[in-house]
């Protein structure tokens, strides 16, 4: 019954796109208290589920399980519990990435394996109605790069499915809560450019990509700096969207906003593990 609550409450956080981290001890030595199967829920900077028996310094986890969260990387920690003198020189002098050396009254070993679960990478297309072939190629493009695809559309015309379909005419983009795991395609076609940027100026996504003609991005840019929109936010929109590749057809053009977004999304990847390196 343990275990099944114990995943109910990994479902729960999941199904509201959280990002946590399980902590599962795999292996003691000594007289820890903690036994192998022991584990615990670990979600901004706390443990929010579970217990590894009371013997290991839950700080040491849950700092452990930060940079697990930030690289995406499982990891298998050993966690040394030691008598104070002991385990302050080993703290200086043996501390690698796997061992940590920690003062406590108790001795042992305790072996546990970090798991990170993050939200689904979302790609987020915002369309104007009807046919619109590059707005259905980046759903195709969207799925064959693991995102899960979510098009804001009142009345879309797709013979490729997305995740999820979002048809209300005028959707608050900010009920989406855009976060770090969000990529963001804009192709209103003018009619609500500004309306959309301004709604996304207010949340914090991986990327926004604007598709319009230079004259159109500098009349809307500039209504968008009138209506207290920051410069910050306006340099990064990805405006033309897209990599120059001599994109013609559609489909070309939804090829190169999908490199485009293949490149910010590694170039952030590899920043998060140069960081924690």
């Amino acid at each position: 019954m343990e275990n099944l609550d114990f995943a109910g409450k990994m479902g729960e956080l999941g199904r509201g796109q959280n990002s946590f981290v399980v902590a599962t001890v795999i292996r003691t030595e000594g007289s820890s208290l903690a036994k192998p199967g022991f584990k615990v829920i670990i979600q901004n900077g706390s443990i929010v589920y579970g217990t590894l028996g009371g013997a290991c310094p839950e700080s040491v986890i849950i700092d452990e399980a930060e940079k697990v969260l930030k690289t995406g990387t499982p990891k298998v920690i050993k966690v040394h519990l030691e008598e104070s003198k002991k385990g302050a020189r080993a703290m200086i002098s043996k501390r690698t990435q796997e061992d940590i050396y920690v003062e406590t009254f108790c001795g042992g070993v305790i072996e546990i394996y970090l798991e990170p679960f993050l939200p689904s990478q979302r790609l987020i297309i915002i369309g104007q109605g009807g046919k619109d072939e590059i707005e259905d190629d980046l759903v195709l493009l969207g799925k064959k790069l693991n995102f899960n695809v979510t098009v804001v559309d009142h009345a879309p015309y797709l013979s490729n499915q997305p995740d999820r379909v979002i048809s209300e005419l005028d959707y608050n983009l900010q009920d989406l809560k855009l976060g770090a795991n969000d990529f963001v395609v804009v192709l209103t076609k003018g009619d609500r450019d500004i309306t959309v940027l301004q709604q996304i100026s207010k949340q914090e996504p991986a990327y926004v990509g604007l598709l319009a003609s230079k004259n159109r991005i500098a009349h809307d840019f500039e209504i968008l700096k009138k209506n207290g929109v920051s410069e910050d936010f306006l340099k990064s929109i990805h405006a033309p969207v897209g990599i120059k590749l001599g994109a013609v057809s559609p489909f070309e053009i939804a090829v190169s906003i999908a490199a485009e977004i293949i490149s910010v999304r590694r170039e952030k990847a590899a920043n998060v593990i140069s960081e924690t390196a």
